[in-house]
């Protein structure tokens, strides 16, 4: 869940950025949400692997 979130997140960033309508700091909200859903996706698969 984490990783479509993240991938999503990553794309609608990229086109944020692309299409120049940034809208100031809301494009870069998308890309923090992105990295944490995204360290939360690692740390979850790296928590299922230990166990």
């Amino acid at each position: 869940m984490f990783w479509t979130m993240s991938i999503i997140l990553f794309v609608l960033w990229s086109v944020g950025m692309v299409t120049g309508s940034t809208e100031g700091l809301w494009v870069h909200l998308l890309l923090l949400f992105a990295v944490v859903a995204l360290i939360l996706a690692v740390a979850r698969q790296g928590r299922r692997m230990v166990v």
